[in-house]
């Protein structure tokens, strides 16, 4: 039994879901981000100022990696109700969340004012953006991937992964701008709020696009098939979580281990090195700041350009050129930051962001072939927010700490090499997808269920 035919988006259709699930994405990232930078520049003298510097740097981090653990929690409700539900609802839940938690951080009094009770409101607004982040990835790319052409998915599927330099961009140029308006004594005290409020402009774009779209129409063809069968045999289908750990367990482990390079190697080339260069190479925070937002415009643009090429050659060649590019450049990386060259810390930066996005580009359409429909949302979403709480939540932190330890760059090119080598483990170990089509249902009629879900995984167009 086939599934439906649906018609293929137009062109303008398909351009306005893009849009959609890219301004959510570059929304989403400016709030999550935007607590990043805050981190190392002013969480640590705003809400932890008892500490010494580098301790109230760490502690602050810490708060940001508490924003990571929640994710894997939000993958498992987004992705369980985006299944049944559809993608469209959990989205806009999603943007709402992590709009209105990035502006109530903007309002919070510090701890001058409040004392502890600062870093304890701080920590629950992190929270809460931590889950909607992990609910908000795997339905903006699936939107597009379920919407796309199969054989420019590798395309249109990287431009929500575009919402992460663009949100990265967004949040640095903001900081940057004030950082270069305002004195660093009118910052601390009341600039660092206004990019935190400006979020809550942001979500009503945001929204506005978003609710303008329509529901996927594999999702929609899937579900009519569910309930036919359902209707059927009376049989009550499985919760997505329990199918994807029965049937999809194996790619679930592939996407985290792929995650691992990808996750770490990014908030220490973005997060951590406004720590770096201001401390180990005596750079200004503003300098800090323009490499990050030049290096995150070049970011953007190649982008799409990776995801083209996972069309033509296949995800798993570029993904691993990412890796092996990202391992062999660490090195480099640190060097060339040491020389205390604007020149050079920008090289760095845009050089390993470049590497970086060969990861990130082919990921979106990677990740959406590995799973069935029924299950796609929770099985992306779980397999790339689970590995953030090893990888990236607490990246910053054990970089900020070996270098604080043994100040020296040399164990945390170590560290992210180590990370290199699992994801090249994880993707060699993955098979190629850029031919499996979305639309394959997720069981039929008159075989065991275990074979169709095998199955719905392996046909090709």
């Amino acid at each position: 039994m086939a599934a439906p035919a649906t018609a293929p988006p137009t062109p303008s259709s398909l351009k306005r879901i893009v849009a959609a699930s890219l301004i959510g994405t570059t929304i989403e990232w400016y709030d999550f981000f935007l607590y990043g930078a805050a981190a190392a520049l002013v969480f640590n003298k705003l809400f932890f100022p008892d500490s010494d510097p580098l301790v109230g740097t760490l502690l602050a981090f810490l708060t940001y990696a508490v924003g990571f653990a929640a994710r894997p929690l939000g993958a498992l409700v987004f992705g369980h109700y985006g299944d049944r539900l559809g993608r469209k609802k959990l989205l806009v839940l999603s943007l709402l969340m992590m709009g209105g938690a990035t502006f109530a951080i903007g309002l919070l009094p510090t701890h001058a004012s409040i004392g502890f009770a600062a870093p304890a409101l701080l920590t629950v607004l992190r929270l809460v953006q931590g889950f909607a982040l992990g609910g908000e990835w795997g339905g903006a790319v699936l939107l597009v991937s379920e919407h796309g052409d199969a054989k420019r998915r590798g395309f249109w599927a990287s431009w929500p992964q575009t919402g992460a330099p663009a949100g990265q961009l967004l949040a640095t140029g903001v900081l940057s701008a004030l950082t270069a308006l305002l004195s660093d004594s009118a910052f601390l005290a009341w600039g660092w709020r206004i990019p935190f409020l400006l979020s809550g402009v942001l979500v009503i774009v945001g929204l506005w696009i978003r609710l303008s779209v329509d529901e996927s129409p594999v999702f929609k063809a899937a579900l009519a098939q569910a309930e036919a069968r359902k209707g059927d045999s009376a049989v009550a289908e499985k919760m997505p979580l329990v199918a994807v750990l029965r049937y999809h367990w194996r790619d679930v482990l592939i996407a985290m281990g792929a995650r691992m390079a990808e996750n770490i190697s990014y908030y220490v080339i973005t997060a951590f090195i406004l720590v770096y260069a201001t401390t180990a190479a005596e750079l200004s925070k503003q300098t800090a700041l323009n490499a990050v937002l030049i290096a995150s415009a070049v970011h953007f643009a190649v982008i799409p350009a990776w995801g083209a090429l996972s069309d033509r050659i296949g995800r798993r060649p570029v993904y691993l050129l990412g890796a092996v590019g990202v391992g062999l450049w660490m090195f480099p990386f640190f060097m060339l930051i040491d020389t205390k060259s604007f020149a050079n810390l920008l090289l760095a930066v845009t050089v390993g962001l470049v590497f970086h996005g060969a990861m990130y580009a082919p990921q979106a359409a990677f990740f959406s072939e590995m799973f069935a429909t029924r299950m796609r949302y929770s099985g992306a979403s779980i397999g790339a927010q689970f590995s953030s709480v090893a990888a990236g939540a607490p990246a910053p932190l054990i970089a900020t700490a070996l270098f604080a330890e043994h100040g020296t760059s040399t164990l945390i090119s170590l560290y992210v090499i180590a990370a290199v080598l699992i994801t090249v483990v994880a993707v060699a170990c993955a098979k190629e997808t850029r031919h499996r089509d979305l639309g394959d249902i997720d069981a039929e009629p008159g075989r065991d269920e275990g074979s169709a879900m095998r199955a719905a995984g392996a046909r090709t167009v």
